[in-house]
């Protein structure tokens, strides 16, 4: 049987939340999109854009006859 300390179980919960922490950073920070040089978007807006259109691309595909 394995026993694992406190110590080391809150030492993951810092790594997590460090990790989070990065990638919520990463996502919300306004960046130059090369489409729109004059308005900043966030790496989060330009994903989902992308999304969207991938979607309605694939919605036409299947309207399709």
């Amino acid at each position: 049987m394995v026993q694992f300390s406190k110590k080391s179980n809150g030492q993951s919960a810092i790594e997590y939340a460090v990790v989070c922490a990065a990638l919520s950073f990463a996502l919300l920070v306004p960046v130059t999109d090369p489409v729109s040089p004059d308005k900043p978007r966030t790496a989060a807006e330009i994903l989902i854009d992308g999304f969207k259109l991938a979607y309605q691309k694939f919605s036409h595909a299947l309207s399709l006859p």
